[in-house]
C-alpha cells in the first residue's frame, strides 16, 4: 500500500488482530473502529486514534481497512436465488435490454445476468464470476468492484454482451435482503460486529422492527436495535442499514455496525440521550424551550434533509418522532422509511397520514417535495410544543380536508415568516413547493426576505 493511502479523518476497520510492540504502537482487535490521523513517514504505517477508547498510536496499514458505504438500495434488479426458468418467466413480456440478477445455480458463490436478446426476445444468461480478489466479472478482462459497479457500466455500454441493459426489472417486494452477498458485503466493507462485543442495557423502546435499547459496543454508548424474527422486517432492516452506511452527515444519526445472529439482526446506531424531539418538546414546553432552539431543530432537520435531496434520497417518514437529540440537543434524523411497503402499511392503518404529502396517500409518488410536505409538518410540531397534528380531526378526515384546501392555523406564538414556510410545504402542487435547499438557506436568516 503506497504513502498517503488514508486520508486524515477517514474512519477505517480493524480486518485483524493486531499488537502492539513498543510505546509508540497501539494494539487492535478485529473490528475496531478507528480514525485515521496522519501517514507517518514509513508508506506501510500510519497514526490512528481509537474509537472506543480515545487511544492513539500507530498500526500497520494492512491491518485496517476504509469502511466502504454499501448500495444494497441501488440493487433493485437482484433477485437473490431463482432459478433459470424463474427468472425466464419474470422477463417477459419481452422487451429487448430488460434485466435482472440472480444467483448462480450452476456455480454457487457466483451470480447470473439475465437480459432480453435482440434475437427474438430470446433471454441471454452470462455468468458474472466473484473472483478471488472479490471483484466481479463478465469477461475475466474487465473486472469491477461491486455488483453495482459491473451493472452500471453495460447500461452504458453492451461491450460484448447481446445487448446494452437498457431498464432493469425492478422487484414488487423485495424478497432478496437475505441473500448471502448482503450479509458478506457489510462484512467484507468493515460493518459487522460479533454479537459478544454487544452489551445490551436498559430497553428504551419498541417499534416496527422490535426492540430498541441502549448499550455499550467496544466501550461506545449505542442504541441497538433488535430486529423480531420476521422476513420481512429483515428486508427493510438491512435495506435502512445499507442506505445508514452511505451517508455521513452531523445532523443524521450515525450507524456504528451491525450484527447477524441466528435468530436476529442487530443495528447499531449512535446513541442520542436526548431521545425524541417530540418527546422533548412536549415535556419540557414553553417554560424551557425558547424560540431560538425551535429554530435550531428546524435549521439541523433542513441541513440534514437537503443532504438527503442532494444524493437524491427520500425519507418518507419525516417527523418529529423520527428526530433523535444528542446530550448537546444537536437535532439527528433518524429512521429512514426508504424499504417500507407503502401498500400495506397503508392498508394496515400504520401508515403515517398526517404527515404525508397527499400524491404520496392517493398515487404512492413519494419523492423529496413530498418530504418536503413532511417537514413543514415537522415544523408545526416544532412551534407548537409537540401538539399532534390535525387536533381535533379524525385521521380518516384528514385527506379530505386536505384536498378541499383546510391548511392548520399558526401556532400560538409562532413567528409569521415561519408559519409562511409551513404553508409553502403544503402546496398541492408538488412543483410548488420549495426544495430543502431553499428552506434551508432561509431559516438560516428567517427574518430576510426569500423567494421560496
Amino acid at each position: 500500500m503506497s504513502r498517503g493511502a488514508f486520508d486524515p479523518g477517514t474512519e477505517c476497520v480493524a480486518r485483524q488482530d493486531f499488537n502492539c510492540r513498543n510505546k509508540n504502537e497501539i494494539s487492535l482487535k478485529k473490528g475496531d473502529i478507528v480514525k485515521i490521523l496522519s501517514n507517518t513517514y514509513d508508506p506501510n504505517w500510519c497514526s490512528v486514534e481509537k474509537m472506543s477508547d480515545g487511544k492513539r498510536g500507530n498500526v500497520p496499514t494492512s491491518s485496517i481497512q476504509v469502511r466502504g458505504g454499501l448500495h444494497i438500495h441501488e440493487m433493485p434488479w437482484f433477485y437473490g436465488n431463482i432459478s433459470r426458468e424463474q427468472a425466464e418467466r419474470l422477463l417477459k413480456p419481452r422487451k429487448v435490454g430488460l434485466y435482472l440478477v440472480r444467483e448462480s445455480t450452476n456455480y454457487p458463490g457466483d451470480y447470473t445476468l439475465c437480459v432480453v436478446s435482440p434475437a427474438d426476445g430470446k433471454v441471454e444468461h452470462y455468468r458474472i464470476i466473484l473472483s478471488k480478489n472479490s471483484k466481479f466479472t463478465v469477461d475475466e478482462e474487465e473486472y469491477f468492484t461491486s455488483l453495482v459497479d459491473l451493472i452500471k457500466h453495460y447500461e452504458r455500454d453492451a461491450d460484448g454482451l447481446c445487448t446494452r441493459l437498457t431498464q432493469p426489472l425492478v422487484k414488487k417486494q423485495d424478497m432478496s435482503l437475505s441473500s448471502k452477498i448482503f450479509k458478506d458485503t457489510f462484512q467484507k466493507e468493515g460493518w459487522t460486529f460479533n454479537i459478544d462485543d454487544i452489551v445490551f442495557e436498559e430497553k428504551i423502546g419498541s417499534g416496527e422492527f422490535g426492540e430498541v435499547y441502549r448499550g455499550k459496543c467496544q466501550g461506545k454508548d449505542v442504541a441497538i436495535k433488535q430486529l423480531k424474527d420476521d422476513t420481512k422486517a429483515a428486508q427493510a432492516f438491512l435495506a435502512e442499514a445499507s442506505v445508514m452506511t452511505t451517508l455521513h452527515h452531523p445532523n443524521l444519526v450515525i450507524l456504528i455496525g451491525i450484527s447477524f445472529t441466528k435468530n436476529s439482526i442487530v443495528i447499531l446506531t449512535e446513541y442520542c440521550s436526548e431521545g425524541s424531539l417530540v418527546e422533548y418538546l412536549r415535556t419540557r414546553g414553553r417554560a424551557v424551550i425558547t424560540q431560538a432552539q425551535q429554530l435550531r431543530y428546524a435549521q439541523d432537520v433542513s441541513a440534514a434533509m437537503c443532504y438527503l435531496e442532494q444524493r437524491g434520497l427520500i425519507h418518507r417518514d419525516l417527523a418529529a418522532r423520527n428526530v433523535l437529540l444528542s446530550q448537546d440537543l444537536c437535532a439527528k434524523v433518524s429512521d429512514f422509511g426508504l424499504a417500507k411497503d407503502v401498500e400495506q402499511d397503508i392498508g394496515s392503518g400504520k401508515f403515517p397520514v398526517k404527515w404525508t404529502a397527499p400524491e404520496a396517500i392517493e398515487k404512492k409518488e413519494f419523492s423529496a417535495k413530498s418530504d418536503v410536505w413532511s417537514f413543514g409538518i415537522l415544523l408545526w410540531e416544532i412551534f407548537s410544543f409537540g401538539r399532534n397534528p390535525y387536533p381535533r380531526i379524525p385521521t380518516d378526515q384528514v385527506l379530505t380536508k386536505v384536498l378541499a384546501n383546510y391548511r392548520m392555523d399558526i401556532p400560538d406564538n409562532c413567528p409569521q415568516n415561519i408559519y409562511l414556510l409551513m404553508k409553502s410545504c403544503w402546496e398541492k402542487d408538488p412543483r410548488r413547493r420549495p426544495s430543502f435547499e431553499k428552506i434551508a438557506l432561509h431559516l438560516k436568516d428567517p427574518d430576510r426576505e426569500t423567494n421560496l
